[in-house]
């Protein structure tokens, strides 16, 4: 029976609905665990979220271990190159959580549009009126009539445009891999949009593409949206320009470490910054309908491979396996 090391937890399979194929022999460990090393001599596949620490590449060598799937879009917890070098894959799940995240997108961002966050605890205050005229004097807005810039056109990009152009707003997009025509250079894009929503995945290329020049070319009161990948960002140019009244808001759901560590500017923003900031714990794809998609469809990937002798599928690293 092929042996399969799981570094999540197995009951977040049984509460999405998913049951993992009982031919494997499925053994679930902790990333920290000291005995992972050891169990990876004779395990040939490893399944592990798209969130958490980083493994070596060290720790595959001398492993059996064929295959990587990553039940989540985001592959960047391994060194695909390196464990290609090993003949090892590394597969991950690419649309599963599109509509989430894109739902995401167009709620943080209309609840931005609108001035949403804080007014309940003004109004649990005895605050009503007050907030209600500052909400007011604001300039509340609407998704409709507004200019959305997605960055990045893959699968969660292109659901996250069907989504904002649904709801009337006009969607300009900017990914190297479509046509002129039909986008835009980043800077134009930057310039443009009232809404700037990032989904490129974390990579040489897009490590810290948005800077403090690039938040520059800004609006003053446009929104940017990161639920893409931390460290694509500039943390502290993006406190900065908050505190200084720079934008209108932003939405972060990553972070370049994460968790965050205390000192991370925008956990550090003043008062005036932070009535424009929403944080969340990088759940912008999790809902239970995409985990028990994004689950079947890893565990699927991962029988494939092993009970089926079949390639995996949405390898990322371009190795068999």
């Amino acid at each position: 029976m092929p042996e399969v090391i799981c570094l999540r937890p197995l009951e977040d399979f049984a509460n999405a609905g998913v049951v993992p194929p009982r031919a494997l022999s499925i053994r679930a460990m902790a990333p920290e665990s000291r005995e992972l090393a050891e169990a990876m001599r004779s395990a040939e596949a490893l399944v592990m979220p798209a969130v958490g620490p980083a493994l070596a590449t060290e720790l595959f060598a001398g492993s059996a271990i064929r295959l990587v799937q990553v039940t989540g879009a985001g592959v960047d917890r391994v060194d695909g190159a390196g464990l290609a070098r090993l003949g090892i894959a590394v597969a991950g799940v690419p649309g599963s959580s599109a509509l989430a995240v894109a739902e995401y997108v167009v709620a943080t961002a209309v609840a931005l549009l609108r001035f949403l966050p804080g007014s309940t605890a003004a109004i649990r205050a005895g605050d009503y009126e007050n907030v209600r005229d500052r909400m007011i004097r604001c300039g509340l807005s609407q998704l409709a009539g507004l200019t959305v810039g997605v960055v990045g056109y893959g699968i969660i990009g292109q659901a996250t445009a069907r989504q904002c152009a649904a709801l009337g707003a006009n969607v300009i997009l900017c990914d190297p891999a479509i046509d002129r025509e039909d986008g835009v250079e980043l800077g134009e894009l930057l310039a443009t949009a009232d809404i700037v929503t990032l989904h490129v995945p974390l990579q040489d290329g897009t490590r810290g593409m948005i800077g403090a020049a690039e938040i520059g070319l800004m609006k003053p009161d446009a929104i940017l949206v990161n639920a893409a990948r931390g460290g694509i960002v500039d943390e502290a140019a993006l406190a900065e320009a908050l505190e200084a009244g720079q934008i209108g808001g932003a939405v972060v759901d990553v972070y370049s470490r994460e968790p965050p560590a205390p000192e991370n500017p925008l956990l550090n923003v003043n008062a005036a910054g932070a009535r424009r900031l929403i944080l969340t714990p990088h759940i912008a794809g999790v809902t239970r309908q995409a985990w028990a998609s994004l689950f079947a469809e890893a565990w699927d990937n991962v029988s494939r491979v092993l009970l089926q002798g079949e390639p995996a599928r949405n390898v990322t690293n371009g190795a068999a396996g």
